[in-house]
């Protein structure tokens, strides 16, 4: 009888090991890249997440279906660390004199900035929540992970995800607007060209609809 990929990955099995990168790694980037809002980070969350799972595959229940709620609870520990040390980072670099800034005025950047103003927003905004709703949102929305699954990676209960995603929505929507409109008026405090403000919107309504 073929055994099932929690036992494989249980027996310490290098191909099933390979399985779980090659069906799993892309989501798990895309996770941390969302959250982090740094693609060389993500990478890194990507790595220790998968170096976790090795290390804790007998914590990994014999019997069950998919391991994908098992894998995203250790993604969601592996982004705990790296968010407490990122803002130990933040806190030390800013205690340092200040060095003037060199503006870099190249094409890529300019059709960058649209994109990165959204998303640096979204975690802007989802930073004023709460923990708990923060990681349920992220799993629920962003993942694609169900009630069951995000419960079961998260470890508690299935009401508990259902409150912390209805309160999330619900608070997202007022933070990520009022970000946007924050950042808006700092980049153009005279009032800007109808592009960028039109290039806003379009940001707003995608925002909008990921959070309904």
């Amino acid at each position: 009888m073929e055994l099932s990929i929690r036992a494989r990955l249980r027996a310490g099995e290098q191909g099933a090991y390979g399985e779980l990168f090659d069906e799993h790694a892309g989501a798990v980037y895309g996770y941390a890249l969302r959250t982090l809002g740094d693609w060389a980070a993500a990478e890194d969350v990507v790595s220790l997440t998968f170096l976790e799972a090795w290390r804790l595959r007998a914590s990994l229940e014999e019997e069950g279906g998919t391991v994908r709620p098992w894998l995203f609870g250790i993604a969601t520990n592996v982004l705990r660390n790296t968010t407490r040390a990122g803002r130990r980072h933040r806190a030390a670099m800013a205690r340092l004199p200040e060095r003037e800034a060199v503006p870099d005025f190249t094409e890529e950047l300019v059709a960058r900035l649209d994109d990165g103003d959204r998303l640096d927003a979204v975690r802007r905004a989802l930073e004023r929540l709460r923990r708990g709703e923060r990681e349920v949102f992220r799993l629920c929305v962003w993942v694609g992970l169900d009630y069951a699954a995000t419960a079961t990676a998260l470890g508690v209960p299935v009401g508990t995800v259902r409150s912390r995603l209805s309160r999330a929505r619900g608070r997202l929507r007022v933070l990520a607007e009022q970000e946007l409109r924050e950042a808006r008026d700092g980049r153009e405090p005279g009032g800007g060209s109808g592009q960028v403000r039109e290039g806003r919107a379009g940001a707003a309504r995608s925002m909008q609809g990921d959070i309904r």
